[in-house]
């Protein structure tokens, strides 16, 4: 599905290098600046602004080898997209929260921002990288010019931003995109019988008995697939965006070619060597062998 052309897979290559977490160059942010609560995926509460306890003074996790095993689970699901860096090196210009909680409340207003900003340029960019959408390119260039733009902007200008309104804007591309995935799948697979899209946009799927169904190209932006059982099911060409996959059984499917499905999403399920991924994913550590 990826275009054959070298000029916008060397172009996409490179944008969704810098959208993934460099922790190296950040301030570990999103052990500060967000909050969380005592939970399956949290072992303790933490309010927003406050540095996780098992925070360093170098900015390292004194557990990060074993946070799964010490009840922070929630920290190994977590991408940032690169925002984390991009504040710290690009917005603050280098400077750290430490020395002035004034400055350190800004950055940890901005960081939410940059995440949504940084994570609309990941699925921009995803968009941009398929065949099926050679016919809304320049839309598609035009979003993410505008939306690296407003990356660029002062921390008081972010702080302004009206993110619902952009991101409503980018949503029409995205919603474009699923729809000419759908099309283009309907005629790569051309075996398959249905001649209406699966439709499981926001529906409750919550621990749904789904093991090796053909949901090809369907449709399941913000479904709730919590425990679902997708074992051996075929997910090629569907649309995840926004679906909740978190301890998704995914043993054995088939998510090769799906759209806007993200790291966090496959942290988050359940998996072993024989689930297959989009070219951009990563297998996580965690799952079976």
């Amino acid at each position: 599905m990826l275009e054959n052309n070298n000029f916008l897979d060397a172009k996409t290559d490179v944008s969704f290098n810098s959208l993934r977490a460099d922790c190296e160059n950040c301030f570990s942010l999103c052990c500060v600046a967000l909050p969380f609560a005592a939970s399956a995926d949290f072992a303790v509460n933490k309010d927003a602004g406050k540095p996780c306890s098992n925070l360093q003074s170098n900015f390292r996790c004194s557990i990060h080898k074993n946070l799964r095993q010490r009840g922070f689970k929630g920290c190994t699901v977590f991408e940032c997209f690169g925002a984390g860096q991009k504040v710290s090196q690009v917005t603050f210009e280098g400077v750290d929260w430490r020395g002035d909680s004034k400055h350190a409340k800004k950055m940890y207003d901005v960081f939410p921002i940059m995440h949504q900003l940084h994570e609309m340029l990941w699925y921009l960019n995803e968009a941009l990288a398929l065949k099926a959408t050679r016919t809304i390119h320049k839309g598609i260039f035009d979003a993410i010019a505008e939306t690296e733009r407003l990356s660029q902007l002062s921390p008081e200008l972010l702080m302004d931003l009206n993110i619902p309104s952009h991101r409503a804007y980018v949503n029409e591309l995205l919603l474009k995109t699923s729809e000419l995935v759908w099309t283009e799948s309907r005629y790569k697979y051309k075996s398959s019988k249905k001649n209406k899209r699966i439709n499981h946009r926001g529906a409750n799927l919550m621990g749904a008995k789904l093991r090796k169904a053909d949901l090809k190209g369907a449709n399941l932006r913000g479904a709730y697939l919590i425990a679902a059982d997708l074992r051996g099911a075929d997910l090629r060409m569907a649309d995840f965006i926004g679906a909740d996959l978190r301890d998704a059984d995914l043993r054995g499917a088939d998510l090769t070619e799906s759209v806007f499905l993200t790291q966090v999403q496959v942290n988050a399920a359940k998996g072993d060597v024989n689930t297959k991924l989009p070219r951009l994913l990563s297998r996580p550590a965690h799952w079976s062998a």
